[in-house]
């Protein structure tokens, strides 16, 4: 899947391309058993395993870059300060990349709902 990414971001602007490059750089050092894959039309990483549930997707858009931990129940519970948000995602500028404390709290809050075994049908 990484040359799909590569594509992404190689068609991004050039200051959105370096900016998602290196939040993927800190994603991937976040969770360096994951799997890189595209997902909704935007890079991401899924858990390890035939099963494994999409931890993050991130997005270069017109104005805005965004991050989307792929459930709408992670961002709502955490303080992000200045940056705007929607119920599933955070909206940053490469100008103004996520802090790495928030990049890990969206992370690990999205790792713990998964592992309480949200979204599993049953």
């Amino acid at each position: 899947m990484s040359a799909e990414v590569e594509a992404y971001l190689s068609a991004c602007r050039p200051d959105q391309g370096a900016a998602l490059q290196e939040l993927r750089q800190r994603l991937k050092r976040l969770l360096p058993d994951h799997l890189e894959v595209m997902s909704y039309a935007m890079p991401g990483f899924r858990a390890p395993g035939p099963k494994g549930k999409m931890i993050v997707g991130y997005a270069a858009f017109s104005q805005h870059l965004g991050i989307y931990p792929h459930s709408g129940s992670v961002i709502p519970v955490l303080d992000c300060g200045a940056f705007k948000t929607s119920k599933s995602g955070v909206l940053f500028t490469p100008q103004t990349p996520l802090p790495q404390d928030l990049l890990e709290a969206i992370v690990r809050t999205r790792q713990a709902q998964l592992a309480a075994g949200y979204g599993r049908k049953g």
